[in-house]
């Protein structure tokens, strides 16, 4: 890279700083700051869901406000994971949960505020070491993007998928399934090039394809608010020590250990920029490191060494900087939450790869820049409302759940603003939480949403250029072999090992209620691939394409569970979680382990009678009429809260939607089955 070249990215660097340095974009990324430290505190949102439910707002921002929300949002939750974590033992995350292992034992002891400042320190550190890799891999990466042509990045987008498919569950037939099926949701609509309609049934609501808005919410945020109310989140009894002991001390300490801190934050940020793998294994990778390397690891670890919190909770925070490196650069996602970051990408008209990083580099190092101030913003509140915030972690979940599932409806219905949002919310949440239950991955679904018409539209971009002869570029070909292979690893290992795991002598069948849900995806794709039969032949190819391969996956998948039930092969992740908790002699249970499946699914049924509820009562009587309503009912019948906190609580979130988005915003609101019946009703807001 000559003078020039630095010259141009310093300045781009120095530009994106003065317009986050903006009061009104600096005050959005302490607002997503602040939100995230919450939402990373509460047990049952997380961050995932939380960045789900915010996407909606972020489409009226310019591209570095919305950016800066979202990723301050990000990058903020894992800062306040540790805080139930260490103080009841019950993490805010999947990220935070090595940091039990030795957070609750100093809690335990007296030794409370050190684990959190301890924890508030090395996630800012690891944090801002993971926001400088990402910024020292832009001009690296610069050069390389340059000499990147159509054929290259359709490879990349395929590798991209194969990669989140074969690394997000321990079955990648179901990766790759779920991958493929995303990319035939994608398609739905009319055909970009001919206005071919596609998949439409004849409804006026998929004729410009489904929103990604009621996809991405009911994809991830509604099961996690389905398994609060399963699991029934409250943390009782009140933090056992004063917080605020030992502050110091547990800053010094990172200090002391900043070698250690510097190499968990490698750990993350390399594994986070892995497809796949986002934040449920990086804690848990890094604890083992420690646990080996450090002095008296073994020996200590576990039983309250300020080092395994240090260990975890810096290699958490640096993993979103190494996310967001193959996210920007590649259009691959190295998170379930950078997938949806990915679709905040197309909302705003941006498209990843070579463009970010040479007309749209200001904006790439702005998001360098909000990772990095949200991590100070962060750390800087958890260190200024730690006794504040250990309270919002005993947050009843009749409390939290009202308002959050009123805040989805109203970003559900921005999808397009038709009835037909919140109808795919609630569609999307029921095979969201089936998906989750039966571990069937999520983030390879909503990735092939995303990418499936980049990659059919750089299809034909390429066949069109270069004929057959783009699957013969030297990239092309090492790529996609990196793909295949990725695929079939497990196979092939199974092939040279035979290890037992993954003896070939099949089974008799043993069937189970949970492959009545593949059964019904082979039904319905052997009846999508029918309806492709009378359409045009570039009209009809990469559906047809897409659903073979997604119906063979399914099938493998199906096959391989009825014949060979019980025995199933690990994923390098499972083997990554498997050797840290062998290290440890530990591992965490589910809450609702143990839980009869018939008290599950009543619990569950029963969450899905309030959606409907909230969706009957607001066509039938407005959206506003319909919260103080659903609040007050959901708080009495469900949790039997105490009247003096319900009608306040009923009055606050109605006063809120009210202000914010219907004067403020100034929604428009469906019309309603009153509204429609009596007119003169449609002057009262939502009706």
């Amino acid at each position: 890279m000559d003078a020039a070249d630095s010259v141009s990215m310093l300045g781009a660097a120095w530009e994106a700083l003065t317009i986050l340095a903006d009061p009104m974009r600096l005050g959005v990324l302490c607002l997503a700051a602040f939100l995230g430290v919450v939402l990373g505190i509460v047990p049952g949102i997380g961050g995932l869901a939380g960045t789900a439910l915010l996407l909606p707002f972020t489409f009226a921002m310019d591209p570095y406000t919305a950016f800066a929300f979202l990723l301050g949002l990000g990058a903020t939750t894992s800062t306040g994971d540790p805080i139930p974590a260490i103080l009841f033992g019950v993490p805010g995350g999947a990220g935070s949960a090595a940091t039990v292992l030795d957070g609750l034992p100093m809690a335990k002891r007296g030794e409370a505020g050190r684990a959190l400042s301890a924890a508030y320190m090395s996630s800012l550190m690891g944090g801002l070491f993971g926001a400088l890799l990402l910024g020292i891999s832009v001009p690296i990466l610069r050069p390389v993007m340059l000499y990147i042509g159509t054929p290259e990045m359709l490879a990349i987008s395929i590798l991209g998928l194969s990669m989140v498919a074969a690394l997000s569950s321990s079955t990648p037939l179901r990766g790759l399934a779920a991958a493929a099926i995303g990319v035939m949701i994608s398609m739905i609509g009319s055909e970009p090039r001919t206005g071919a309609f596609r998949w439409t049934f004849e409804s006026l609501y998929l004729w410009e394809g489904l929103p990604l808005v009621p996809l991405t919410l009911g994809l991830f945020a509604l099961p996690e608010l389905c398994d609060m109310m399963i699991s029934r989140h409250s943390l009782k009894g009140k933090p056992i020590q004063n917080v605020n002991l030992g502050i110091w001390q547990g800053a010094k300490d990172c200090f002391t250990e900043w070698w250690l801190i510097l190499r968990c934050s490698w750990i993350g940020t390399a594994l986070g920029a892995i497809p796949g793998i986002g934040g449920s294994v990086v804690d848990w990778v890094a604890y083992a490191h420690a646990a080996r390397t450090v002095k008296g690891g073994r020996q200590t670890f576990g039983k309250g060494d300020v080092r395994g919190v240090i260990a975890s909770e810096s290699s958490n925070n640096a993993k979103e900087g190494g996310s967001l490196i193959t996210t920007i650069a590649f259009g691959i996602p190295g998170s379930a939450g950078m997938a949806i970051i990915l679709g905040a990408f197309l909302s705003q008209g941006l498209v990843p790869g070579p463009d970010m990083l040479t007309k749209n580099l200001p904006i790439t190092y702005s998001m360098v820049w909000s990772i990095a101030i949200a991590n100070i913003i962060g750390a800087g509140l958890c260190y200024a409302f730690s006794p504040q915030f250990a309270r919002l972690a005993t947050l009843r979940y009749t409390l939290v759940l009202p308002v959050v599932v009123c805040i989805i409806f109203i970003g559900a219905y921005e999808g397009s603003r038709q009835w037909g949002d919140l109808v795919a919310l609630l569609i999307f949440g029921l095979a969201g939480w089936t998906m989750k239950r039966l571990r069937w991955p999520r983030a390879p679904l909503i990735l092939g949403v995303v990418l499936g018409d980049i990659i059919e539209r750089q299809l034909f971009i390429s066949i069109r250029l270069y004929g057959a002869d783009w699957l013969l570029h030297p990239m092309v070909v090492v790529i996609l072999c990196v793909a295949a292979l990725g695929i079939l690893r497990p196979v092939i290992s199974a092939l040279l090992d035979r290890d037992r795991s993954w003896d070939l002598n099949l089974q008799l069948p043993k069937f189970s209620p949970g492959d009545t849900f593949p059964v019904i995806l082979l039904a319905a794709m052997a009846f999508l691939f029918w309806e492709t039969a009378g359409w045009s032949w570039s009209t009809a190819l990469v559906p047809q394409i897409v659903t073979g391969v997604a119906f063979v996956a399914v099938l493998g998948s199906l096959g391989n569970a009825v014949f060979r039930r019980g025995i199933s092969a690990r994923s390098p992740l499972d083997e990554a979680k498997a050797e840290a908790s062998q290290a440890i002699h530990m591992d965490l249970i589910e809450e609702n382990e143990g839980m009869a499946i018939s008290e599950i699914l009543r619990r569950a049924l029963a969450f899905l009678g309030w959606l409907l509820g909230f969706l009957l009562s607001m066509g039938t009587i407005g959206i506003i009429p319909t919260i103080p309503l659903f609040v007050v009912g959901f708080m009495r019948f469900e949790g039997k809260e105490r009247w003096n906190l319900v009608v306040p609580m009923a009055i606050g979130v109605t006063l809120f939607v009210y202000l914010v988005f219907d004067q403020l915003l100034t929604m428009n609101w469906p019309v309603t089955w009153i509204g429609q019946a009596f007119p003169a009703l449609r002057v009262i807001p939502s009706v």
